[in-house]
């Protein structure tokens, strides 16, 4: 591999990785909508919980894709637990924690 297409690589992956951080963000910001709108908002999550499930899953590949899918559904499925960022700490899992572990 050349310098030039590692160099191109490691952009690409860092480019990757702040697209995931902002999207984690404001996924985990639609989640706290339900907040703004009392009562109403917890029925909104029946509809936010599968859905924020299947992104994360298809977000991240292998079992932390799934093992975070299954916790955001469970996340926002249960009333009160809204404002855990799931996706946001499944980013922070992913590039920050899991690399220290290396």
């Amino acid at each position: 591999m050349s310098e030039v297409s590692l160099v191109t690589k490691v952009e690409t992956i860092d480019q990757d990785k702040k697209k995931k951080l902002i999207l984690s963000l404001m996924l985990d910001g639609v989640g706290y909508l339900s907040y703004i709108i009392p009562f109403i908002g917890e029925f909104s999550d029946i509809i936010w919980a599968p859905i924020a499930g299947l992104i994360l899953k298809s977000m991240y590949k292998g079992s932390v894709g799934t093992v975070g899918g299954i916790i955001a559904f469970i996340e926002e499925a249960i009333p009160g637990l809204d404002f855990i960022p799931t996706f946001t700490l499944t980013w922070l899992y992913t590039y920050v924690w899991k690399k220290k572990k290396k």
